[in-house]
């Protein structure tokens, strides 16, 4: 059974030289299980920069998220605990080519209720330049 939700994400970028960039993110959404992952879908705003696009989670267990995006950005992103995947990631202006290591990965799911709480931080690597520190809490309720 769908419900709608509200998804509130709170990005945390910090570059090499420690300079911190933050941007929250608070819309409406849809939330359902199947086959026993759970899914959240939702549009992003301007305000996240990929206006035009649908982005979708997937979390299937606790140690392991998919971050998906279809739209005027399209990304595939795979977050699982001490593992790095290689991906691309199509903006308007040409593909980015990046590695995502993932350093921690926390799942909290309620789903009577339902609400979740994710917690990921990573390391992306992006070809051709520094790599950044990234934290992402996401709490759906």
């Amino acid at each position: 059974m769908k419900q709608q939700v509200q998804v509130k994400i709170i990005g945390t970028q910090k570059d090499a030289q420690g300079e911190e960039n933050v941007i929250e993110l608070v819309t409406e959404g849809t939330f359902f299980k199947k086959n026993g992952k759970y899914y959240v879908i939702y549009e992003e705003t301007e305000l996240s920069g990929m206006e035009g696009s649908t982005t979708t989670l997937k979390i299937d267990g606790e140690d392991r998220v998919n971050i998906r995006r279809f739209g005027s950005a399209k990304a595939d992103m795979i977050f699982e605990k001490g593992k790095t995947y290689s991906t691309g990631y199509e903006t308007p202006y040409g593909l980015v080519e990046m590695n995502i290591t993932t350093h921690r990965i926390s799942v909290s799911v309620k789903e009577d209720v339902p609400e979740i709480f994710l917690k990921i931080q990573y390391r992306i690597k992006v070809m051709g330049s520094e790599d950044t520190m990234n934290i992402l809490d996401i709490s759906i309720s």
